[in-house]
């Protein structure tokens, strides 16, 4: 079963969280081998999302926001477009693009990084918008202040996290095609009250960076999870093998129904929309092309079938769902 896992660390300005996904990430690679005319994905790309997906989770879990964290690489490799979506009950999915040979070692910079020009991007999407409100979106590239290429997709989110918060994290994450997992320790931001306070807490952020030694001793300690030890160890092990002389407040792990499980908010509505979307013109020349027009959910594998006369009903009356017509898996 997926589960997340909160800590403390009693007495120190330090926060953690532990995700394994389990069925939630097998149920996303089960749909991509049996729905997509592509099949599975190349192993590196098969882990490269499974860390995406740990790394959104992790995110997610670590923030009040109501609404959906997208994380996104895209770039001029092989794999143009990895996508997450978290939502704030943890329902979750993900996808990848590929239109290229993935090399069997390929590397994160081999996979959308090519020519240093790749980028990360962290949406929060509120789930109810003030008008005029428009979704925050943070992006970082996938290389370090000396334009190295990054070659683990934690040191990219680490940077984004030090760029968008001012605050240290270190993050430990791994992936095969049966567990996705990571592990997030988080220097805890100061608090003040009022707009000045506020300001000045910003700033006195941005001057613990990198000098809190709490934080330093356990985020040291935090790195020494082996990737194996990632995939194959429950919670309860890792954290008193990495933590056993620290003093830890755990909060109660969120698992099945309130826990990290796939989801995917794909539906015949949405799919009438974007149909509505491209025009009456362009709508009817693919009518006309191929007789129908048939759309299929990246995440989930769902097709939605729309005949002539769906696609009639669909410009007759905007906003109104065609008669069904059914849905092919």
């Amino acid at each position: 079963m997926s589960e997340i896992h909160k800590f403390l660390f009693d007495g120190l300005p330090v926060r953690g969280v532990l995700v394994r996904l389990t069925d939630a990430w097998t149920e996303i690679l089960r749909r991509r081998a049996s729905g997509s005319k592509s099949g599975a994905y190349p192993l590196p790309v098969q882990n490269m999302l499974g860390e995406m997906t740990a790394a959104a989770t992790l995110m997610q879990s670590n923030i009040k926001f109501n609404g959906s964290l997208i994380l996104q690489i895209f770039g001029d490799g092989p794999v143009k477009l990895a996508v997450v979506e978290v939502q704030p009950d943890f329902g979750l999915r993900a996808t990848a693009t590929v239109t290229g040979d993935i090399p069997a070692q390929a590397s994160l910079s081999m996979l959308v990084n090519v020519g240093n020009e790749g980028k990360c991007a962290i949406t929060l999407d509120p789930k109810t918008k003030f008008p005029g409100q428009q979704a925050y979106q943070g992006i970082v590239p996938l290389f370090g202040d000396k334009h190295e290429k990054l070659e683990r997709l934690s040191e990219v989110l680490e940077h984004y996290m030090l760029q968008s918060e001012q605050l240290d994290t270190t993050l430990v994450l791994a992936a095969d095609d049966k567990v996705a997992a990571g592990l997030l320790i988080q220097r805890l931001p100061l608090e003040g009250t009022g707009n000045l306070a506020g300001s000045l807490m910003s700033q006195a952020n941005e001057d613990e960076i990198g000098i809190n030694e709490h934080y330093n001793r356990i985020a040291i300690l935090a790195s020494t999870l082996k990737r194996e030890e990632l995939l194959t160890l429950d919670a309860d092990t890792i954290l008193r093998r990495l933590f056993w002389e620290e003093t830890l407040t755990r909060f109660e792990p969120l698992a099945g129904e309130s826990g990290p499980r796939f989801s995917c908010s794909c539906s015949r509505e949405r799919v009438s929309n974007m149909i509505l979307g491209l025009g009456m013109e362009e709508a009817q020349s693919i009518i006309a092309e191929r007789g129908d027009i048939e759309v299929g959910c990246e995440f989930c594998g769902q097709q939605y079938h729309f005949d002539p006369i769906d696609v009639v009903q669909i410009f007759r009356v905007p906003g109104d769902l065609p008669p069904s017509s059914g849905a092919v898996q």
